[in-house]
């Protein structure tokens, strides 16, 4: 951890060389949420509800996925941009050091910019809260914080898929993408709105629904008073998405042979 936190020190470094371009891209990102919050907010001014879930409660499963997407393209970057060192033979370099190959693939690239649009999700996330009528408690706020974090975890997993596949593939699939930003506006609503395949596909492979489906019927009161609580542990069980993700990446390093001259 305290190597990983040089490696954010040192990129936080080099970007505030440039402080005000720093500046002028995070707010850009900021505003970048804002159109797909808007399109959403006219969408139910237009039919006033999907499926009974109101804008308030779309809006806090979409604040909920955009935050965690946020964090996962800030810290995660460097398995994005994972290819381009296989081309380059830079993944030889990170063989040969007596660290982690996770470690120093995250630490070689952080897009703090993405702050912007964190920030901005926040506002959205308050915003949902102060009109959907949840009855705040404790295990309500913790389970709020935990399908934060656990999408966050679930993205990274997913980058982290997609860098083990350049072990095969040595160039990124741009079919990659749809298991980034396709899936991210999928998730950005309660899943029951669409086709039952894409519930359980959300739910039982990339396990989204666990982050933004589930625990959001326990929030909005949809569960029950009998099993309720037992949701708000669901987004921790989510977030073990990031083993299978791991031992996939492990198989890819144990492949992989070394770029040659």
């Amino acid at each position: 951890m305290k190597l990983y936190l040089k490696y954010v020190r040192l990129i936080l470094k080099s970007h505030m060389q440039y402080r005000a371009s720093f500046i002028m891209m995070a707010a850009g990102q900021f505003f970048t949420p804002f159109s797909l919050f808007t399109g959403i907010y006219f969408l139910f001014g237009r039919f006033g509800g999907i499926r009974g879930w109101t804008m308030y409660e779309v809006f806090l499963c979409f604040a909920v996925i955009g935050s965690g997407f946020a964090v996962a393209e800030c810290f995660a970057r460097g398995f994005d941009k994972f290819p381009n060192m296989i081309r380059t033979a830079a993944f030889d370099r990170v063989l040969v050091r007596p660290r982690s190959t996770v470690l120093q693939v995250l630490g070689c690239d952080f897009d703090l910019k993405r702050i912007g649009i964190f920030i901005s999700n926040m506002i959205v996330l308050a915003y949902a809260i102060s009109g959907a009528e949840i009855d705040w408690n404790p295990a309500r706020v913790v389970t709020l914080v935990n399908m934060i974090i656990s999408g966050a975890a679930i993205f990274s997993g997913v980058y982290m898929l997609q860098a083990a596949a350049a072990f095969w593939t040595i160039d990124a699939l741009e079919i990659a993408n749809i298991f980034t930003h396709g899936v991210k506006e999928h998730a950005s609503y309660p899943l029951d709105i669409f086709p039952k395949w894409i519930t359980v596909f959300f739910t039982f492979v990339i396990p989204f629904g666990t982050v933004n489906y589930l625990p959001l019927k326990y929030l909005t009161g949809r569960t029950g008073d009998g099993s309720g609580r037992a949701y708000a542990l669901i987004p921790l069980a989510g977030a073990m998405f990031i083993a299978p993700c791991a031992l996939a990446w492990r198989l890819g390093v144990k492949k992989y042979s070394s770029a040659g001259s």
